[in-house]
C-alpha cells in the first residue's frame, strides 16, 4: 500500500481502461503433487545458498518448497487467458479471467477456491501509464545544503560503530520490495552497487515480463538508499555492502488484494537466491474494492495472505523487516499487514527526541502481541531522491529500511547466528527492553548493545552491585560501581542517541567507583552504557 495512511505510501486513483471483462483471479489448489522433485534433493528447486540458510538455523524442507504441480496449471488453461505467475507457499496462482470461467475454474476437480483479487488487468503491450504525477502527499522534502545531515539517524541506532568495527552488510543478502527503483543506475550513492556485482536479482511481479525494475515509484529508491547508500558527504547507510535483490511488487496505481501474492511471490523468489532478509515498506489493510477490507480484529499474524506469507519467510530463516504502518492517528491497534505477523521485526518511526511520531502505528495485534518490535527516527531522515539529490521523508517505510542496514551489518559480524538470534539480539538492545509498550515497542536498537550484549552472553539484567550516585545529579561529578575491572568504556547518550561522552576511564582498584566529570550536560534522562573485558552493562542517570 503507498499512502492509504497518510505519509506510508502513494495511492492515485487511477481506473482500468473500460470494456475489459478480465479481471484477476487467485486460485487456490487442493494438492501439491509431486513427480520432478524430491525433499532429499533440494538442490533442484533451492540455491545453495538458500539451503546453505536452512542447514544454519535447523530448518528442515518441506512441501511448501515444491512449486505447483504443472499439470494443474496446464488443466487450468482452457478456462483462462494467461496464468501471471504461481505461489508454492500458497499453492495458487494467480490468473487473468472473466467471471464466467472463473466458475468453471472453481469446478475443477483439484482446486480448492478461486478468489477475485483485483479488477481488470495489465495487457503485455501495456494499458496503464507508465509514469505517474506526483502525489500532493508525497512527503519529501529537499534538505538544506549541509553536511552529513545523515549522522543523527545513523547515531540513533549505532552505525557509526559497526562500521568502525569493519561491518558494512558484506555478504548478506538483502531484498527490497517496493513499487519501483528509478534513479539508481544514475545515482553516484548506488554506483558501488554495479561496480561491485551487488545486485544478485531483479523480479516484477506486477508485470512479470518487464525485465527493468529500474522504473516506476521513486518510493522504493527512498528506501534502498536507507540500506545501500554510500556517497560521503551526502549519504552514507548502515549496508552497503550488501548484497541486493530488487523486486517490484506494489501497483502504485491501484489497490486490490493481488499485492499481497505480488508480496508473496517475491519472498519465494529471493528464498530461492537464498535471501537473509526482507525489507518490506508496505502494508495491508483496506483497498479500492470494499468487499476486499480488513478488519482490525483480522490483524492477528495469520489471517491476512500477506501476514502468512510473511511468517512462513521468518519460519525458513529469513529475517522479515516491515513497517509498522503510519496509522497513528487512529489510535491504538492502528496496524497493517504484514506488520502483524509473528517472528518478523515490525518498525515504527520516532521524533529526533526519540518520542513517537504522531503518525506510526500502534499495536497490539489481535490477539495480543506487542506491535512494533523496534523503532528508528522515521520523521524525515536524510535519503536519496530518484534524481540523486539528498532529500527527507517521514514515514514508517524510513525508519525499517534503517533497522534492515543494522539487522545486516550484525549478520556479517555473527554469520553463525540464526534469524531467531540476530531477533533477540536486536530486540535486547532496545532502549525500554525492560518495559516494552505498544508505541515504541522494545525501543530503539543499538548496535553494541545487540552485539556485545549477545557476544558477552548478557542476560539484559543488571546486578544489584552496579550503580552510579549521585542519582540525580547534584554536581558535575558522578561515581559509578561497576564490574571487577580497572578500565571500562563508559558511554553517555541522550534517548534521542546524541553521545555527550564517550572515554576509557580508569580506576586504582576493583573496589573503588569509577569517577568522571559531566560539564555542561543539559538537563534530562540519560543511558550510561559500560563496556570492559568481561561484561557489558546499561545504566540510566537523571540529570535535574
Amino acid at each position: 500500500m503507498l499512502a492509504r495512511f497518510g505519509l506510508f505510501f502513494i495511492i492515485l486513483s487511477l481506473g482500468f481502461h473500460q470494456g475489459i471483462a478480465q479481471d484477476r483471479y487467485a486460485v487456490f489448489f487442493t494438492y501439491k503433487p509431486q513427480t520432478n522433485f524430491s525433499l532429499s534433493n533440494p538442490e533442484k528447486f533451492l540455491s545453495q545458498k538458500s539451503i546453505l540458510r536452512r542447514n544454519r538455523d535447523k530448518i528442515p524442507f518441506d512441501s511448501l518448497d515444491f512449486p505447483v504441480a504443472s499439470k494443474y496449471t496446464l488443466g487450468m488453461q482452457p478456462h483462462i487467458q494467461e496464468i501471471l505467475y504461481t505461489s508454492k507457499w500458497m499453492n495458487a496462482a494467480v490468473v487473468v479471467t472473466d467471471s464466467e470461467k472463473s466458475k468453471t475454474l472453481q469446478a475443477l476437480p483439484y482446486v480448492k477456491k478461486v478468489e477475485l483479487v483485483a479488477k481488470g488487468f495489465y495487457s503485455r503491450s501495456g494499458n496503464r501509464l507508465d509514469s505517474l504525477p506526483p502525489s500532493s502527499k508525497w512527503a519529501n522534502r529537499v534538505m538544506d545544503n549541509q553536511s552529513n545531515a545523515y549522522d543523527f539517524q545513523n547515531q540513533l541506532i549505532g552505525i557509526p560503530d559497526m562500521h568502525k568495527a569493519g561491518f558494512t552488510g558484506k555478504g548478506v543478502l538483502v531484498a527490497i520490495f517496493d513499487a519501483g527503483f528509478p534513479g539508481i543506475k544514475e545515482s553516484p550513492a548506488f554506483a558501488h552497487l554495479f561496480a561491485n556485482k551487488q545486485i544478485q536479482g531483479e523480479l516484477d511481479v506486477v508485470r512479470p515480463w518487464n525485465k527493468d525494475v529500474f522504473t516506476k515509484n521513486q518510493h522504493g529508491t527512498n528506501v534502498a538508499s536507507l540500506i545501500l547508500a554510500n556517497q560521503p558527504g551526502v549519504l552514507v547507510s548502515g549496508a552497503y555492502n550488501a548484497q541486493v535483490i530488487l523486486a517490484l511488487t506494489e501497483d502504485e496505481a491501484t489497490e486490490y488484494k493481488i499485492e499481497e501474492f505480488n508480496w508473496i511471490r517475491a519472498a519465494e523468489f529471493a528464498d530461492s537466491l537464498g535471501v537473509d532478509i526482507i525489507n518490506s515498506s508496505l502494508g495491508y489493510l483496506d483497498f479500492d474494492d470494499p468487499g476486499m477490507n480488513y478488519s482490525t480484529s483480522q490483524l492477528d499474524g495469520k489471517s491476512t495472505y500477506v501476514s502468512q506469507g510473511a511468517a512462513i519467510a521468518g519460519k525458513k530463516g529469513i529475517l522479515v523487516v516491515n513497517s509498522v504502518g503510519n496509522g497513528g492517528a487512529a489510535g491504538n491497534s492502528s496496524l497493517v499487514a504484514p506488520a502483524d505477523a509473528p517472528g518478523i521485526l515490525s518498525v515504527g518511526s520516532v521524533t529526533s527526541s526519540s518520542t513517537l511520531s504522531s503518525f506510526s502505528s500502534k499495536g497490539p495485534t489481535a490477539d495480543g502481541r506487542i506491535k512494533p518490535e523496534l523503532v528508528a527516527f522515521g520523521q524525515g531522515p536524510t535519503l536519496i531522491r530518484s534524481n540523486g539529490a539528498v532529500g527527507a521523508a517521514a514515514g514508517t517505510s524510513f525508519s525499517a529500511p534503517q533497522l534492515a542496514a543494522l539487522a545486516a551489518g550484525l549478520w556479517e559480524a555473527k554469520p553463525s547466528w540464526t534469524k531467531e538470534e540476530l531477533w533477540k539480539s536486536l530486540v535486547k538492545s532496545g532502549s525500554q527492553f525492560a518495559q516494552p509498550d505498544n508505541a515504541l515497542g522494545y525501543g530503539i536498537p543499538n548496535f553494541r548493545a545487540a552485539y556485545f550484549g549477545e557476544l558477552l552472553g548478557i542476560s539484559g539484567t543488571e546486578p544489584s552491585s552496579w550503580t552510579i550516585y549521585p542519582n540525580p545529579m547534584t554536581s558535575e561529578q558522578v561515581s559509578i560501581l561497576f564490574g571487577k575491572e580497572l578500565e571500562v568504556v563508559v558511554r553517555l547518550i541522550d534517548p534521542a542517541g546524541r553521545v555527550y561522552f564517550d572515554q576509557k576511564v580508569n580506576r586504582i582498584s576493583s573496589s573503588a567507583p569509577f569517577e568522571i566529570t559531566l560539564k555542561d550536560l543539559p538537563s534530562g534522562i540519560f543511558i550510561i552504557q559500560l563496556f570492559d573485558k568481561k561484561q557489558v552493562g546499561t545504566l540510566k542517570l537523571i540529570k535535574p
